[in-house]
């Protein structure tokens, strides 16, 4: 079984977060997960909801500050072992191209 979760771990405050949130996902490497991190949420695999939920907690207790706000959002496919990149790369079948596109300045 595979369990992907996206996760969002910050401070509640103003100012720039980048070192809060690098101490989140840096907690994650404690633990037997795969994650990516993209400018909204990290995305994590884990093997169980267990270590999934061990290493989310360990991400928001490492964040250092008076309140902090955690979205957590689960997939408990519990009968497949779809990786997290394999769903994408389902939709970029569907499309015909990469399921991304960079902005033209």
């Amino acid at each position: 079984m595979t369990v992907i979760a996206m996760l969002s771990v910050a401070p509640v405050r103003e100012g720039d977060m980048s070192e809060d949130v690098a101490a989140a996902v840096a907690a994650l490497d404690e633990f037997d997960v795969s994650y990516e991190t993209n400018p909204m949420s990290t995305v994590i695999e884990a093997d169980s909801v267990d270590e999934l939920l061990a290493a989310v907690a360990a991400a928001h207790k490492a964040v250092d500050a008076d309140r902090v706000s955690t979205v957590l959002k689960i997939d408990d496919k519990r009968a497949s072992d779809a990786s997290a990149a394999s769903k994408v790369e389902a939709v970029e079948e569907v499309l015909g191209r990469p399921a991304r596109r960079d902005r033209e300045d």
